[in-house]
């Protein structure tokens, strides 16, 4: 029987890091991966799957041990008051080395937060979906971890009551080197591999793709994964809402991006520089894949434009500046488009309510762990900055109750990075700014400012080196290139050449700016435009900001904690485990966990929280008599001596005059209200007496029969009048209402989906216009397990799919999207058409009774076929609406139908048709890709002759 082991390290008989390890490698060996610390979570990667996370482990979190939904439900909780605090916004921040499970805890909580919604909206699912596509275009393979996150995301969930009305995502630092140089065991972005393995031959044509192995940037052997990880990242897009126009522009960019990666240049017999014969075909590619002119791509390329006093001047390059150049290009497009796809996804998730209604919010930090590499460049300085802001913000929440513990966590980076004017980012942007400066004079410059510092050591080297100790340790780092990347500037020329390309795409993105945050704005730009993904520059505002939000929310921390670097299931590295539980600030946690230091909140949040014992306290006390009330509130004040002493003394001591002020109150208006109610009953009594002695009265017993039977029956007439007529008038209302919404139903039908649905003239079997739910009812009751029908909603604009089911039918509700993809309520895949949907769950059941289309119901005959679908045909009895046209047009009819049917026999011939988006300057494209293949042929020629020769 397996040993029963503390859930909750703070509950240790002994704290030392001996009997602190037996317990998370006993817990790690069976399997239990979470342990507490308090309300901390600490969550060990295991490599491997655990069942841990299925539908019916998240509806059972009462009795569940430490888990990773444990923290989603007490955020949701206590975002909703229901956890002895009102309504407040939550942030839960992950965190951790590369490679300790950040990114995949991430997409637990959100499953589980989108799981205790309980809404039953599209919303959910798209919002599930923007993990996959941010991984796919921001993560990458690295010496420490397959799916490394090169970027930092801030997830904001907006709530209404219970149920999320949208999501906006915060993106920082991302790693934009990494498109144009990755050091050995590490990879591009992963979206590049996903489209050279998942992107058919003839879409590789369109985008003018070849063979990986061929790409400078994206060289690597293709596995089967990529495939179907491609496929997702489409049906990722087609669930938030892209366009199928904007999904062609963005590949076809980041094709431009690999053929950019293949321009060599060399330099002629007069030191003039040119793009190399071999790589003429690449240039005319990258042209026709950006939309611009080839002569234009070469001139930015090979020179830079500047204009003094009005006067244009041109500077030649050499040749490691044109390498330069074409690099800078291919960061700054991906970022513009990773930055793009962030705003199109905040665009399409944005909350659609009132701008005046307010919003609760939980938000989820995922940002890489701290990195300490072979040879550690510029974005690590960048991530481990902003890891030493989260340890900052971690250590000053935990301890800040213990001024003698806060007063141990200085933070480094206040002093040494941000300090102005002489911190380290002060002298980065002071040295950028000189353009003779190089990487070496910025090093010295740091040697002479931070000799002496506790957390900067020099380096005696040839190369540009220095070292920072932070919270995790020492970290050299390689100062070459740091220049560079932080002034990250782009000539005029090429942003005017590409704010002019003709792919609309490429234009507005390099037209935009972005702000201080890095967030794409729609607004022109100056000549030189700095491009802020992850710049020193903007780094401590953008850290700032997040910061202030995370500081304004309730915080829930998940501590990842990497077992081994070998990235292997069931070993546990003990030394490696250790040194992350004391650079965390984890050893310190438990600490004080189990000293338990008070809990010193301001005094309203002490109200808010135990306003409810405070209450019925209240009304036990109010039974007793004054004097034994005064004593017994004074020794409850005597007994909180402890909490902050005088102050609550005086303010329990207030709060006592106050009870007897509003007690004294409610007296004297108790008195003046019984004097009021004896004046009204002596007025009332002379007025019955004058009444007495008048001259003339009724009888008795007509007045009294007047004022119970007939004033009540005349008022209760007049009543039932009154509502009979309402309600026929909201009847005729409802009916008005009824059929305008079916009026408007059957308009957007014929208008927009006709065209999507008919084949040869006619409707599929399956489709059987708008029927009533009953209806469809009836047609499927005596057919098999597994018949359906689908049939347009009577108040919606959409479809509703009738299953037959075992033991009743069910009604799925299809979304049409706005980007035109059609969608079952709760399912996590868009298809073009309805065709495509029904032909799909022909093979793979609909959740979540994973229930599969077997058989179509027919129209059952010639009239019901007329019935159920006329409303959607021209009038007459027959549904065939070629039959009404008059001979001439039957005739132009028919002529334009076998025009189509030829175009879709040579579509692929002809591209410019409407059968589905291309490339804008799709023509260059193809003839650049067939150069280029018939240099490398006469190539590849002449070295098996060479070969033979040999």
């Amino acid at each position: 029987m397996e040993e029963k082991l503390p859930e909750d390290l703070a509950n240790l008989s002994e704290l030392d890091e001996k009997s602190l390890l037996e317990v998370l490698t006993g817990r790690f060996t069976q399997n239990l991966i979470y342990t507490y610390i308090g309300d901390i979570l600490v969550a060990i990667n295991p490599f491997k799957y655990l069942s841990i996370y299925v539908k019916e482990v998240s509806v059972s979190l009462k009795s569940l041990p430490p888990h990773i939904f444990a923290v989603a439900d007490r955020a949701y909780q206590s975002m909703l008051g229901h956890l002895a605090t009102g309504p407040k916004n939550q942030c839960i921040v992950i965190s951790g080395e590369s490679g300790a499970g950040k990114t995949e805890s991430t997409k637990l909580l959100l499953r589980h937060i989108m799981e205790l919604c309980k809404a039953n909206s599209q919303l959910e699912q798209q919002i599930l979906q923007v993990n996959p596509l941010l991984e796919a275009f921001g993560n990458a393979q690295t010496v420490m971890n397959d799916n490394s996150s090169r970027f930092g995301k801030y997830i904001q969930l907006r709530f209404q009551n219970s149920s999320v009305k949208g999501a906006k995502i915060n993106e920082y630092l991302l790693e934009k080197s990494r498109v144009v140089h990755q050091d050995e065991g590490e990879q591009n972005f992963h979206i590049f591999y996903f489209m050279l393995a998942g992107i058919s031959t003839e879409d590789k044509e369109i985008y003018g793709l070849l063979d990986p192995t061929r790409y400078r940037f994206g060289k690597e052997d293709m596995v089967q994964a990529w495939r179907l990880k491609y496929a997702e990242v489409c049906n990722a897009m087609d669930m938030v809402g892209f366009e199928e126009q904007e999904k062609v522009d963005m590949m076809t960019i980041l094709a431009g991006i690999l053929s950019l990666g293949n321009i060599a240049f060399e330099m002629t017999d007069s030191d003039a520089l040119k793009v190399s014969e071999a790589s003429r075909g690449w240039l005319k590619a990258t042209a026709g894949q950006f939309g611009v002119q080839e002569e234009d791509l070469l001139k930015s390329l090979t020179c830079t434009t500047s204009v003094t006093r009005g006067e244009a001047i041109q500077r030649l390059h050499n040749q490691q500046q044109a390498e330069d150049a074409r690099d800078s290009i291919a960061k700054v497009a991906y970022g513009r488009v990773f930055g793009w796809i962030v705003s199109k996804v905040n665009e399409l998730l944005a909350p659609k309510v009132d701008c005046d209604v307010e919003l609760n919010e939980i938000g989820i930090l995922d940002i890489f762990g701290f990195e300490n590499f072979a040879v550690n460049r510029f974005e690590q300085l960048c991530i481990n900055l902003a890891n030493e802001q989260l340890q900052y913000f971690f250590n000053h929440l935990v301890s800040m109750e213990n001024s003698f513990t806060h007063a141990r966590f200085v933070p480094l980076f206040q002093d040494l990075f941000l300090t102005k004017p002489i911190g380290i980012l002060s002298l980065l942007d002071e040295q950028s700014a000189f353009p003779q400066a190089t990487d070496r004079d910025f090093v010295d410059k740091l040697n002479s400012k931070f000799k002496t510092a506790p957390n900067f050591e020099v380096v005696r080297n040839h190369t540009p080196l220095f070292t920072i100790v932070h919270y995790a340790g020492k970290v050299q780092y390689n100062a070459s290139g740091f220049l560079e990347k932080n002034r990250d500037t782009i000539p005029a020329n090429i942003r005017e050449l590409f704010i002019n390309s003709v792919t609309p795409l490429l234009s507005v993105l390099f037209a935009a700016t972005i702000s201080r945050t890095g967030t794409l704005m729609p607004r022109k730009a100056k000549v030189y435009l700095r491009f802020n993904f992850c710049l020193f520059f903007d780094t401590p505002h953008s850290l700032a900001v997040l910061m202030e939000k995370m500081f304004a929310a309730s915080p829930h921390f998940v501590r990842c904690i990497k077992p081994n670097r070998s990235k292997q299931p069931d070993q546990l590295d003990s030394k490696l485990v250790m040194d992350q539980l004391r650079y965390n600030g984890l050893m310190e946690t438990i600490r004080i966990r189990r000293d338990g230091f008070s809990w010193r909140p301001k005094f309203r949040e002490f109200a808010e929280r135990f306003v409810v014992t405070y209450m019925l306290v209240f009304n036990s006390v109010m039974s007793l008599s004054c004097g034994i009330r005064v004593c017994l509130i004074l020794d409850c004040v005597s007994c909180c001596v402890d909490y902050r002493a005088r102050i609550c003394r005086r303010r329990y001591l207030a709060l006592l005059a106050e009870i007897r002020r509003q007690r004294q109150a409610q007296r004297e208006r108790e008195e003046r209200e019984e004097e009021e109610e004896r004046r009204r009953r002596l007025e009332l009594e002379q007025e019955n007496r004058r009444k007495d002695c008048a001259l003339f009265t009724a009888p008795p017993v007509l007045m009294a029969l007047a004022n119970k039977i007939i004033i009540p029956l005349v008022i209760l007439l007049l009543l039932l009048v009154y509502l009979f007529m309402m309600l026929q008038a909201t009847d005729e209302e409802r009916m008005k209402e009824k059929q305008l919404k079916k009026t408007n139903t059957i308009r957007w039908f014929k208008e927009m989906q006709v065209r999507k649905l008919t084949r040869d003239g006619g409707f599929p079997s399956w489709f059987h216009g708008m029927i009533t739910r009953r209806r469809a009812e009836d047609l499927l009751i005596d057919k098999p397990l597994g018949c359906f029908l689908v049939r347009v909603g009577q108040s919606r604009e959409g479809f509703t799919l009738t299953y037959r089911g075992a033991d009743r039918c069910r009604h799925y509700m299809v979304e049409m999207q706005s980007n035109g993809k059609y969608v079952i309520l709760g399912e996590d895949r868009a298809h073009s058409s309805l065709t495509d949907l029904v032909q799909y769950h022909t093979q793979v059941g609909i959740k979540p009774f994973m229930e599969l289309l077997t058989l179509p119901c027919g129209q059952v005959s010639v009239l019901h076929s007329t019935h159920s679908c006329r409303l959607f045909l021209l009038p007459g009895g027959n549904s065939n609406p070629e039959s009404h046209k008059p001979p001439v047009l039957k005739r132009i009819s028919d002529r334009r139908r076998r025009v189509e049917a030829t175009q879709m026999e040579h579509k692929d011939d002809d591209p410019t048709g409407e059968s589905r988006p291309f490339p804008r300057l799709y023509p260059s494209i193809r003839l650049a890709m067939r150069e280029i293949q018939q240099i490398q042929q006469v190539q590849t020629h002449m070295h098996r002759r060479y070969r033979g020769d040999m």
